[in-house]
């Protein structure tokens, strides 16, 4: 989906001003009566069509926080999925106990392949979605690709992630069943949303366990315009020292960055690096909780 010269873009066709809301995270906003749990959930707003990018590991936290900052589920028209773990898939079906079947569902076709997570002493446990793509099919309208899909005006998939030169996101416990027997999570299906506001690209992650500068690359790359703003969480938690610094360049490098939202699964030592590289003011905790608009962007 490389855009060419005679594509639309921006600024030659007037998006409708576009709205993100952090629904689930590890934490949530001071003084809030959200609550918090390992994972991650967005709501992404514009021409009044309202898209849930992941759903948090569970229905519970997920709908209390949803009537809290009162969003009615009856009027999620749409869904995305980053990829196939229980904690950002884990609050999908008591979603969809609320919506009506024929929802639109954006995801990778490998997002049904099963995941498990080995750790010391302990079976492969199952950590990957629980319904097959026969029994989501009766609930929602998948729409499975591994290039960029549109899902509203300016509001698109990433597509899967390649090529992936730099470091991915893994963890080395994440599993899934080859042939061979067991072997390393390929992280096939991690995508993430892209935004495209008049001043840039905003870029939503679930896990991004393709590599956050993988996915920047790609992006970039697909979309033809540069990132402003990074939010979500970007799997550097499992990072060492020396690869938390080349990240830090590597986005002190890209003078359009204006802003990072880190939550979920980035990790205290890369905010605390980040912040000193690019200064506090760009970079942000993300909490259940927290608003940003495009039109800040622009």
């Amino acid at each position: 989906m490389r855009r060419t010269n005679d594509s639309p873009t921006i600024n030659q066709v007037q998006a409708p001003p576009i709205s993100v809301t952090c629904l689930v995270d590890n934490k949530t906003r001071r003084g809030s009566r959200l609550w918090g749990e390992h994972g991650v959930a967005f709501l992404v707003e514009t021409g009044g069509k309202r898209l849930l990018f992941d759903t948090g590991q569970s229905g519970e936290v997920l709908l209390h926080n949803m009537d809290v900052l009162g969003i009615d589920p009856r009027l999620i028209d749409m869904l995305a999925i980053s990829h196939a773990h229980y904690d950002h898939t884990g609050g999908l079906g008591a979603l969809l106990a609320h919506t009506r079947p024929g929802r639109p569902l954006y995801a990778h076709p490998d997002l049904f392949r099963e995941r498990f997570s080995r750790r010391q002493g302990i079976s492969p446990k199952s950590i990957g979605l629980a319904w097959t793509r026969e029994t989501l099919a009766t609930m929602v309208a998948l729409h499975l690709s591994a290039q960029a899909q549109e899902m509203l005006p300016g509001v698109w998939t990433s597509g899967e992630i390649a090529p992936r030169p730099e470091a991915e996101g893994r963890s080395a416990h994440h599993l899934v069943r080859a042939a061979a027997g067991w072997q390393p999570d390929p992280y096939n299906d991690d995508m993430s949303v892209v935004l495209e506001t008049p001043g840039g690209l905003m870029l939503l992650c679930g896990c991004c366990h393709a590599g956050l500068l993988n996915t920047l690359m790609h992006v970039e790359h697909t979309f033809a315009r540069p990132v402003v703003l990074i939010a979500g969480g970007t799997h550097l938690v499992s990072a060492d020292a020396g690869y938390l610094e080349h990240v830090a360049g590597a986005l002190v490098q890209r003078k359009n960055l204006r802003q990072l939202y880190l939550n979920h699964c980035s990790g205290q030592a890369a905010y605390q690096v980040l912040s000193q590289k690019l200064g506090a003011d760009r970079v942000r905790p993300c909490p259940a909780g927290t608003q940003f608009s495009a039109e800040v962007y622009s």
